[in-house]
């Protein structure tokens, strides 16, 4: 686990798509190969045409058939068959493409773009389609299932700052979005996240953020966007302020065990007992908690944050190291680094 949490900080997960006319509400679905699959685009605006492609890596995109809005028909492009895909209307401004009888060469991202009959397209963000074969069994539960860090006494005295880390594991497809804000605003935090690793047949993903001065008074929320979230909805996790850690820490004289209710509700986010917003606050304190059930008094804890601090530093370290090590093998063009050749 250690490894994998070194390879996840050291390295950082590309930016995602953005589109100023269309809403993308799907960012992947997953199919059995054999059945059908429906992706949504959402309309924001009156547009005559929506267009629909596919892009597979190392293909160029293309157009699979366009569906005008006013007539209610489509039209499918040479090569593509319309008992393969179909474009309907959905429900308020919504454009359906319908795919028939996958096979795991459907897989790949889709698009759908609007045009006024100007023939400038305005495309969506993508939906990604990944279609599993018929055999494969996946595990009942596939959202992500995370397990956070506070930060440590260690690094809030040394640093003036702390971390807040959140691992998030066992979930399928791997197509994830995750971001921070502060408890009570709606802006994005600049914030530091690992590739999405696969394990086994599931995936694994870590993300941080530091935070400094008058932010340590704040709360802050960890938001996760998956397609196997509960519910459907995003998942959220609230992390308690920095100084209120350093404050609980400080008046923490005994182990404290958390109820069975409260016990369930951290392991299940998506619970109906309370809102989203209080499981989040319940997760990341019932997870203080869970760390003082095993110990006998402030100082032990205190030294396990410490310890989690320092294998954070250890894990930059290692990707230091590893960077310098790539870094010398380009240099030197040795034939180990390169392609067999040495030019």
């Amino acid at each position: 686990m250690l490894w994998a949490l070194a390879l996840l900080l050291a390295f950082l997960a590309p930016a995602t798509q953005v589109s100023s006319n269309l809403e993308g509400t799907q960012m992947s679905v997953t199919r059995q190969a054999g059945s059908s699959a429906v992706i949504t685009c959402d309309i924001k605006q009156s547009n005559n045409y929506v267009h629909w492609y596919r892009y597979q890596e190392g293909t160029a995109p293309q157009r699979l058939l366009y569906y005008q809005l006013s007539s209610s028909k489509f039209v499918m492009d040479s090569g593509f068959s319309s008992q393969k895909y179909h474009a309907y209307a959905g429900t308020g401004k919504t454009c359906e493409l319908l795919i028939k009888i996958l096979e795991e060469s459907d897989s790949g991202v889709y698009y759908c773009a609007c045009d006024r009959s100007n023939w400038i397209k305005k495309f969506g963000k993508g939906t990604k389609l990944i279609v599993t074969p018929s055999g494969r069994r996946l595990p009942a539960d596939i959202s992500p299932k995370p397990t956070i860090f506070l930060p440590s006494i260690a690094e809030i005295k040394l640093q003036k700052a702390g971390t807040y880390l959140c691992l998030l594991e066992e979930f399928f497809p791997d197509v994830i979005k995750v971001f921070w804000k502060e408890k009570n605003s709606n802006t994005i935090l600049e914030s530091q996240q690992g590739n999405t690793m696969k394990t086994d047949n599931t995936y694994m993903k870590l993300s941080w953020l530091t935070v400094t001065g008058k932010s340590m008074d704040k709360e802050h929320r960890f938001i996760v966007q998956h397609e196997n979230n509960k519910g459907g909805v995003d998942q959220e996790i609230l992390f308690p302020s920095v100084n209120k850690v350093v404050t609980s820490m400080a008046t923490t004289t005994g182990p404290t065990k958390a109820s069975p209710t409260e016990e369930s509700i951290a392991t299940t986010p998506d619970s109906t007992i309370v809102s989203p917003t209080e499981e989040s606050e319940l997760a990341a304190l019932n997870y203080t908690q869970a760390c003082l059930n095993d110990e006998s008094d402030t100082l032990r804890l205190q030294l396990t944050n410490t310890s989690a601090y320092y294998t954070y530093l250890v894990f930059l370290l290692v990707s230091a190291v590893y960077l310098a090590t790539v870094a010398l093998c380009v240099l030197r063009r040795t034939a180990v680094c390169g392609n067999g050749k040495i030019s």
